[in-house]
């Protein structure tokens, strides 16, 4: 894939196992694949690098190595997202240019009922993405939008490790009851992915 026009990156990440929030809701349709036991992440210098072949059209005859990783996969969920904003965290610095996306992400892929998209817009826009600024051991953070798939929303975090992201991400907001309680409103009304939010560790990059 890295070797396609426009493609710049690509992670291939293995997902914690365990439970997501009580409070978070997931998808009961049976036509969106379940498969989140790892995620496989490309970037491009913009969506239409993925646009021939798009996902599900032909393409060439994978290699016979290819073959056998490709008949490993269960579920597969195919994205296609563009950014729609984004901030650096307090440890951008330690980005490294050399590797596709931090050592841990958190990826969720969701989506909103239509009267609530302008509330959820301003709850990233004046909460998440600020407080990811000053939040210890997160790099950055994407709100992206989806240009096909499921999903018409999705984030992603990156964090320097998983146990920096375990440590300080899960309560960040109990300093201020007020967003904690937003934030809480605002979410049960999301419907998330099979496995959404999925926290995961990168186990291999390909950098152009």
């Amino acid at each position: 894939m890295v070797k396609r026009p426009g493609v710049m990156w690509a992670a291939h990440f293995e997902c914690e196992k365990g439970p997501p929030p009580d409070r978070l809701r997931h998808t009961d349709d049976k036509s969106v694949p379940a498969g989140n036991g790892y995620i496989l992440l490309l970037g491009a210098n913009d969506a239409h690098a993925f646009a021939d072949p798009a996902p599900g059209e032909p393409r060439a005859a994978p290699l016979a190595e290819e073959q056998k990783m490709l008949a490993l996969r269960v579920g597969e969920r195919v994205n296609i997202f563009t950014d729609e904003a984004q901030a650096d965290g307090p440890e951008a610095k330690r980005r490294d240019p050399k590797a596709g996306l931090s050592p841990c992400i958190q990826l969720g892929s969701f989506n909103c009922p239509g009267a609530d998209e302008n509330e959820m817009l301003a709850w990233y826009a004046r909460l998440r993405l600020p407080s990811m600024r000053k939040l210890p051991g997160c790099i950055g953070v994407r709100k992206i939008v989806s240009v096909a798939g499921w999903a018409k929303h999705g984030v992603l975090y990156e964090f320097v490790s998983l146990d920096a992201r375990n440590k300080h991400f899960p309560d960040h907001e109990k300093a201020n009851p007020a967003m904690e309680a937003w934030t809480d409103r605002l979410v049960r009304k999301l419907i998330h992915a099979p496995g959404s939010p999925n926290v995961a560790r990168r186990i291999a990059s390909v950098v152009k």
